[in-house]
């Protein structure tokens, strides 16, 4: 594969992100951290590799930070912060979710008790409710089954 097909597939895989859910400016972000062969890559290298500007950067790095997708590095002589994608990242990214998770089982919980137990709406909650709570206690187990697969 040329170089150029690979930065091609890259953004191809951005746009799938971006389909997804996922910001623009971040999802191109991320797949330049999924295709780079760069241990590291700071915030310039991403806009230059892009074609955006340093400061759009900023925002989608931020981003893929707090969801524990990517993380700083020091780089000892560098004035520039590096960043690389997590090993565990997308381990991380799920258990981070769980916050959506959370919010999403006490929305439910908070329409139940709003409603009667004859109200459709009861009934569409309560599979809901269950639906997150199922999901919360089966996070953790799956997470660790697949920390048990990855190698050494």
């Amino acid at each position: 594969m040329s170089e150029k097909e690979r930065w091609q597939a890259a953004e191809r895989l951005a746009l799938v992100l971006t389909e997804g859910g996922l910001q623009r400016m971040s999802a191109r972000a991320l797949a330049v951290f999924l295709f780079t062969d760069a241990e590291t890559v700071t915030m310039g290298e991403i806009a230059d590799r892009l074609g955006v500007s340093a400061g759009s950067v900023s925002g989608a790095v931020k981003t893929l930070l707090s969801v524990g997708l990517i993380e700083r590095l020091p780089a000892p002589g560098s004035r520039r912060e590096h960043y690389r994608l997590r090993d565990d990242a997308w381990a991380t990214l799920f258990s981070t979710q769980n916050t959506v998770v959370h919010v999403m089982l006490q929305a439910a919980e908070t329409g139940i008790a709003t409603t009667t137990s004859d109200d459709p709406a009861h009934a569409r909650l309560t599979r809901m409710r269950d639906f997150y709570e199922f999901m919360l206690n089966e996070i953790p187990d799956l997470i660790r089954r697949w920390q048990e697969r990855q190698p050494g």
